[in-house]
């Protein structure tokens, strides 16, 4: 029996430039702009379709995939395209809007958007609009990084609660280990004693 062998032509990503361009009239749907447009993919979605993509300028393009080059007064644009009627488009807009929201103009336009739950859990899902948690680092009395394992020394006479005994003033505390939930605290032993150390009481030795 001869073997029969199905030809998928390799022209999807011309079929979906040619409908979005159809759509948005040859213009960036979130810039207007009407030079060196792409078909970008929105994010996580990895389907070539129509439906989960945007014909934008290669100047958005470019801002939207290098956060540390966004300009914001260029993105004043989405005051028009967060209304646009395709879904992709409004979840790029709230997206960026949400980057840019200490701005004051996109915060109150983020405020006036509106995504059903679908749409939004599709928004947020690149992490967008989250707040980055701040990760808290030991430092010494002259502000020096602490790492485990790192030796210090005291900066001032302490008395070691529990003990019979006060460090003293250029005593050394070995091999340190991080309080994990509290980053103004070390532990260590002194004379043989484990303590728990507030940072602005130590510096870090050589």
């Amino acid at each position: 029996m001869a073997k029969i062998f199905l030809l998928i032509p390799n022209n999807s990503m011309t079929y979906i430039e040619t409908t979005l361009r159809e759509r948005s009239n040859n213009t960036c749907e979130l810039s207007g702009a009407t030079e060196d447009l792409v078909v970008y993919n929105v994010a996580p979605d990895k389907m070539d379709s129509a439906e989960t993509s945007i014909l934008i300028s290669k100047t958005c393009a470019s801002q939207i995939n290098n956060p540390e080059s966004t300009d914001a007064n260029f993105w004043r644009c989405l005051n028009d395209s967060m209304w646009n009627e395709n879904l992709p488009v409004q979840i790029v807009a709230w997206r960026m809007l949400s980057r840019l929201k200490n701005e004051g103009w996109a915060n109150d336009l983020l405020e006036m958007m509106y995504l059903d739950d679908a749409a939004l859990l599709w928004a947020k899902e690149t992490g967008e609009g989250e707040e980055k948690e701040v990760k808290q680092l030991h430092r010494d009395c002259n502000g020096t990084l602490l790492t485990t394992g790192d030796s210090v020394v005291l900066v001032k006479d302490l008395e070691v609660k529990g003990a019979n005994f006060t460090g003293k003033r250029g005593d050394a505390v070995h091999k340190i280990t991080l309080v994990r939930d509290n980053h103004l605290q070390i532990e260590g032993r002194l004379n043989g004693q484990g303590i728990v150390l507030l940072c602005e009481y130590a510096k870090k030795s050589k």
